[in-house]
């Protein structure tokens, strides 16, 4: 079953997301096939779709709901100066974040004081400092399981 979800794309204009469906009725937990789909990111397939007809790429920042990246203020908003992709640094960063929010004691103030703001920073600077290579990597390590430390690399990068 497919999900669908407003975004803020390229520009800041709002597009239509497509997902498989992984979540019980009442939004609460993964069901059984949902969790093996999330896990493999096979729930992100369909969005193959949004790529096909322009909404999205590849790679880039991952689109946002609305309130997060239409609200970005000042040299931030270069994010929306980009079509968002399907994975990106932050997206390799944060490839665990349902986990560590369910980790947090108050976790919609941890992702809106924590990570929101990382994410602005990674995605930033890989719209400053993309390259093919880079997006080249960032496939790499999205479809293989290997560790990847994406402060690190940001860290020592060199053009």
């Amino acid at each position: 079953m497919l999900f669908t979800q407003t975004r803020i794309g390229y520009n800041g204009i709002p597009f239509t997301i497509y997902k498989i469906k992984t979540f019980t009725e009442d939004g609460t937990k993964p069901t059984f096939f949902g969790s093996i789909f999330r896990k493999a990111k096979l729930d992100e397939l369909p969005q193959l779709y949004n790529l096909i007809k322009g909404d999205m790429v590849l790679v880039g920042p991952r689109p946002d709901l609305p309130g997060y990246a239409d609200a970005l203020q000042g040299e931030d908003r270069i994010i929306l100066k980009v079509k968002p992709g399907i994975t990106g640094l932050a997206s390799l960063k944060y490839k665990k974040e349902e986990l560590l929010l369910q980790s947090q004691k108050h976790p919609q103030q941890y992702n809106d004081e924590i990570i929101w703001p990382d994410k602005v920073r990674i995605n930033k600077w890989y719209i400053q400092h993309r390259t093919i290579v880079m997006d080249l990597i960032i496939l790499f390590y999205t479809f293989i399981p290997m560790p990847f430390n994406v402060d690190r690399y940001i860290e020592n990068y060199k053009l």
